[in-house]
């Protein structure tokens, strides 16, 4: 298929959940300026995300960070090629939010719009040239592991994704917010749980290893997060909750690892493994997954630490790669909660 010549850079806007980003990327990939503003002050208080205070803060600051990284691009809006919104899955006032203002400006300014999926920015991350030269080529295998997502996909072209597993109950990043939450730690848990676990026992504690050696890659974290909650009253030292953060993290990075060779054998001439999403940025779950690239004479591509959590890098990448392709969506286009990728086309 040949590439369609786009005629400037891309804006992205990424307002999915709990972080408020803008960022705009040359139509090679270069990326001319980002900003992220995080939310944690607004939601730390109540333990979690509150979706009615996402929306409020991505409304308030959406349009300050596109001037922020207009500015810093030396650009004005009439001179991009095209605006990428996320626009599903996600809650959906955030969703509406971006989705709605990156409509404005493609009105505004008569540009192309592309309503992005945000699991395709993170399966196309990897395809970013600057992470690897000239961009990881077609099909790979993708784990997609955050707080709300744990897939193992086969990513066999643009808009051609096939899950081959994913979780039975919780995601891996929601059972690590959990355990950590259990184990009297600050939200967000899993980096809080990460750093704990770097002066911990991973063999102290006998905890469950759910699915692992069984066929296929499917997932399944709500048994192991109920074996740290039973294990919880066993703590008597600040040792003891160290040691049981290492061997809960130790446990989830041997599952991924185990679950990620069975997903190679269900794939043809895989090119390389991908993680991506906020479990992406654990260090004992790259060391693990490396293992397992290593063992099959694969690449391990990991994006860098910032563009592992909700960002609009991926997202500017993501249109990017389909105004690339001729497509792009109607200004009708409705965010959508939910939108899994079998359902994306290109």
């Amino acid at each position: 298929m040949q590439a369609v010549p786009i005629s400037g850079p891309v804006l992205g806007l990424e307002a999915s959940c709990d972080e408020t980003a803008a960022a705009i990327l040359a139509p090679d990939g270069t990326v001319l300026a980002e900003a992220v503003r995080s939310q944690l002050a607004e939601h730390t208080p109540f333990g979690g995300v509150v979706p009615e205070i996402a929306a409020r803060a991505h409304l308030a600051h959406l349009p300050a960070l596109t001037r922020q990284v207009l500015q810093q691009a030396g650009l004005r809006p009439e001179q991009l090629g095209g605006i990428a919104a996320t626009s599903g899955p996600g809650l959906i006032g955030g969703l509406i939010v971006g989705a709605t203002f990156g409509k404005g400006m493609a009105i505004a300014h008569g540009l192309p719009f592309v309503a992005v999926n945000h699991l395709e920015g993170h399966a196309l991350t990897a395809r970013l040239p600057g992470l690897m030269e000239g961009g990881v080529a077609f099909p790979y295998l993708l784990l997609l592991l955050s707080g709300g997502h744990c897939q193992c996909v086969a990513v066999e072209g643009l808009g051609r994704y096939r899950r081959l597993g994913s979780t039975l109950d919780d995601a891996v990043g929601e059972a690590f917010d959990k355990s950590a939450k259990l184990m009297g730690l600050p939200w967000p848990g899993g980096p809080a749980l990460e750093k704990l676990a770097e002066t911990g026992n991973p063999k102290t504690f006998p905890l469950p290893r759910p699915m692992l050696g069984r066929p296929g890659c499917d997932f399944s974290f709500s048994g192991l997060k109920t074996a740290v909650a039973q294990s919880i009253p066993k703590l008597k030292t600040e040792q003891d909750r160290a040691d049981l953060a290492a061997s809960f993290q130790s446990v989830v990075a041997a599952v991924l690892a185990d679950r990620a060779k069975n997903a190679i054998a269900m794939m043809e001439g895989p090119t390389a493994i991908v993680v991506a999403g906020g479990v992406a940025a654990n260090k004992a779950v790259r060391a693990s997954l490396a293992l397992v690239a290593e063992k099959h004479a694969l690449p391990l591509v990991a994006p860098p630490i910032r563009l592992c959590t909700d960002n609009a890098v991926m997202i500017a990448w993501a249109g990017i790669e389909r105004l690339r392709a001729g497509l792009s969506d109607p200004l009708d286009h409705a965010p959508r909660p939910r939108w899994p990728l079998a359902e994306l086309t290109a």
